[in-house]
């Protein structure tokens, strides 16, 4: 056998042959590093052994069990072969069943011990347990209390990448390096690399499972905050675009409506970083224009982008979905069209024909504006004035694209809008790179949304009240945690957040609403009313087309997971429901709020838990109370930590070209995150290169992690 290293194909491992080295490339695993950082979505709580007469039907628990009979197989007249044999403890007795599984009658022996897993069933009074989980009970041999359970792909088992992950875990581990210089990983009191490895795959217990995600999520949140600290740097060192002074008046009298006090300070943020400068020095800005959806940060961009066209330079806005670039494309075209400044559009859906025509406009200067997604980071699109970049981040972080874009030219501006309204706090070390600007109040007229939390009894006045405000007009999203039905697997096991608790933890059962069958159940109630579903698995014309019915009023309800959080404005939208609304931090339920009450229609949200513990219903209840986003953004923050500022949407969603948290959303520790970009700004300021000795080990990691390929962008 190869003598193996972190960097060895996954195919040097023994088992691992052509076939199964292609099954795993699909999920992203080609070397034993891709393996070993390969982390468990969920656990199965095996060790949660309970007698039989103490279990339930209602979750899974562990029996240990000695084999009463020897097995009986029997087939079925359509051909299911059926293995039976009963099994008992000092408290009772099961029958084991087994559907087409051969090497059962080899398996269990008479006088045999197992630990079985699974759900309890009653079958003619008998209880029994189908297709259990099971291994070999002896005495004095400990077995995991937690079994990982991975990401999978077709061909593939948890089991078999449970078996390879432990293969290579022992193969590299005892010669792997750790890149965190140990005064680091001391004065954190974090533990060793190899120790957060190994538990992450196959705690020992709750704690040494926390402690793991712990030491893990600080060298995610420590190279992403390095990152950050090299973008200050290079921020700091450069010479922007000086913008000619000018009067902004001409675009403002054309606006319907009067800009808030925020609004105003945004633009005049701006109008200093790039007009006017500090010392008369111009420096490139980098600034995030931050506040709730609809607070009117779109206007603040196309006053930069006035600025730079009267002061003769090309802007880039980059949005994260082509119908949210066309609605950009409208909404700004029609405004500058009167006063001679020229827009394109540029998606990935463009015709080659029309592209090349684009291509020119901007490479000869004839296009003042350029709006799109991810096609503008083609090499083909060359700026000869490029003078600001507006990225229109509304979801996640855009790190490497806004790197891609400024790449265009080292000296012109940046500037981001953000529909998260983030704590301050944590808004300057999560943005490290940018200046903040903070829109605090909503425009004028914008009504509140009136917000609602009941449970599965108001099921039957929830539909009526769906049905009424449709009848009258109105429409309605609805939002599903998951897309899908959670497979059995996934409804006998745990989501490893869940392990931040270092008490001992249940299985939970998980009784989430899904986009595919509630959409169905809901067209069963309400057959006379139109409602289609959304969700990310769906190509981007699909998810177009549906979104343009939508906004068209073709469709009245609309049942999606978070991916309309990135939509396009619907006015008559008018009433938001949000199934489980326990699964969802506060900050992205006030995000999902913040899609309806845009029109002139009374505008309600409803959100509907599905547990009744006092954490859901004291985070559910700020909701009803709370109306300001970043006040519920603090509140959050004091809830569930800053972990939840980088958790990806239900659909697993989450920006490519942004730095990749496997485990960081995970994390509810507050001081962690704190220490972990004091301590990366502490490194650079030391060693802005990492050149160091001790550093090295550290550049590499960050070579990595950092960022993923951008050109999987929507």
């Amino acid at each position: 056998m190869k003598k193996l290293n972190i960097n060895s194909p996954v195919a040097d491992l023994n088992g691992v042959g052509p076939a199964r080295s292609n099954q795993l490339e699909k999920l992203g695993i080609n070397t034993l590093h891709d393996l070993i950082f390969n982390f468990p979505r969920m656990y199965e709580e095996r060790g949660n052994v309970l007698p039989i007469i103490e279990a339930d039907l209602e979750n899974s628990y562990g029996f240990i069990l000695t084999v009463a009979t020897e097995v009986k197989t029997s087939a079925t007249k359509n051909g299911l072969r059926i293995s039976k044999f009963r099994a008992f403890d000092e408290t009772g007795v099961i029958e084991i069943v087994f559907f087409n599984s051969p090497y059962v009658k080899d398996h269990f022996h008479l006088g045999s011990r197992f630990r079985f897993w699974g759900k309890l069933t009653l079958s003619k009074n008998s209880l029994q347990l189908i297709n259990p989980k099971h291994e070999a009970y002896v005495e004095g041999i400990d077995l995991l209390d937690y079994v990982p359970v991975y990401s999978l792909t077709q061909g593939l088992s948890s089991k078999y990448v449970e078996k390879i992950t432990r293969a290579a875990l022992e193969a590299v581990l005892p010669t792997m390096s750790d890149p965190l210089p140990e005064n680091i990983r001391l004065s954190n009191q974090l533990p060793t690399l190899s120790y957060a490895l190994n538990n992450i795959h196959f705690p020992k217990d709750a704690l040494s499972l926390k402690k793991a995600i712990r030491r893990l999520s600080f060298d995610e949140m420590l190279y992403f905050g390095i990152g950050i600290s090299k973008a200050i740097k290079y921020k700091s060192s450069g010479v922007g675009v000086k913008f000619s002074p000018c009067q902004l008046n001409p675009l403002v009298e054309l606006l319907p409506y009067e800009l808030t006090d925020g609004q105003k300070n945004a633009i005049n943020d701006v109008y200093r970083d790039t007009v006017i400068g500090k010392g008369g020095k111009i420096s490139p800005m980098a600034r995030i224009i931050a506040g709730d959806v609809g607070s009117g940060k779109t206007i603040c961009a196309v006053a930069a982008i006035y600025i730079a066209a009267k002061s003769g330079y090309q802007s880039a806005l980059m949005a994260p979905t082509e119908i949210l670039a066309r609605q950009h494309y409208q909404d700004i075209s029609k405004l500058f069209e009167t006063l001679g400044i020229s827009v394109e559009l540029l998606l990935g859906s463009t015709t080659a024909k029309e592209k090349r025509r684009i291509y020119a406009a901007i490479s000869e200067g004839e296009c003042d504006v350029v709006i799109g997604t991810h096609a503008l980071l083609t090499d083909a699109v060359e700026f000869p004035s490029l003078g600001l970049i507006v990225t229109d981040e509304q979801h996640r972080f855009g790190v490497n694209q806004r790197a891609v874009l400024k790449d265009k030219t080292k000296s012109a501006h940046m500037l981001v809008m953000s529909a998260t309204p983030i704590p301050r706090t944590l808004a300057l070390t999560m943005y490290g790179d940018l200046d903040v600007s903070r829109i605090t109040e909503m425009p004028k007229g914008r009504q509140r949304v009136d917000t609602f939390v009941v449970d599965e009894e108001y099921r039957k006045r929830l539909n009526n009240f769906i049905e009424k405000q449709v009848l009258s007009g109105g429409q309605c999203y609805v939002v599903c945690p998951s897309i899908s039905p959670p497979t059995e697997e996934e409804a006998n096991a745990f989501y490893s957040e869940d392990m931040n608790s270092e008490k001992k933890l249940s299985s939970s059962k998980l009784n989430l609403k899904n986009v595919t069958e509630y959409t169905e159940i809901l067209r069963q109630s309400l057959p006379n009313i139109s409602i289609e579903c959304l969700h990310g698995k769906m190509n981007a014309k699909e998810k177009d087309d549906i979104m343009s019915r939508f906004s068209a009023g073709e469709i009245s309800v609309l049942v999606s997971t978070t991916v309309i959080e990135v939509g396009v404005n619907v006015p008559n939208a008018n009433l938001m429901v949000v199934e489980n609304a326990e699964r969802f931090g506060l900050s992205q339920l006030h995000q999902l709020r913040g899609r309806v009450g845009r029109g002139t229609r009374k505008s309600y949200c409803v959100l509907v838990r599905g547990i009744n513990s006092d954490q859901a219903m004291a985070r559910l209840d700020v909701m009803k109370t709370t109306y300001d986003g970043f006040e519920i953004a603090e509140k959050d923050l004091l809830l569930r930590g800053p972990g939840d500022f980088f958790t990806s949407s239900a659909d697993g969603m989450r920006q490519s070209g942004g730095f990749r948290f496997r485990l960081a959303s995970l994390c509810d520790d507050a001081e962690l995150f704190t220490l972990a970009f004091k301590t990366a700004k502490e490194i650079v300021a030391d060693d802005p290169e990492l050149c160091k000795p001790e550093n090295y080990a550290l550049l590499e990691e960050i070579s990595k992690y950092s960022y993923q390929d951008s050109s999987t962008i929507s």
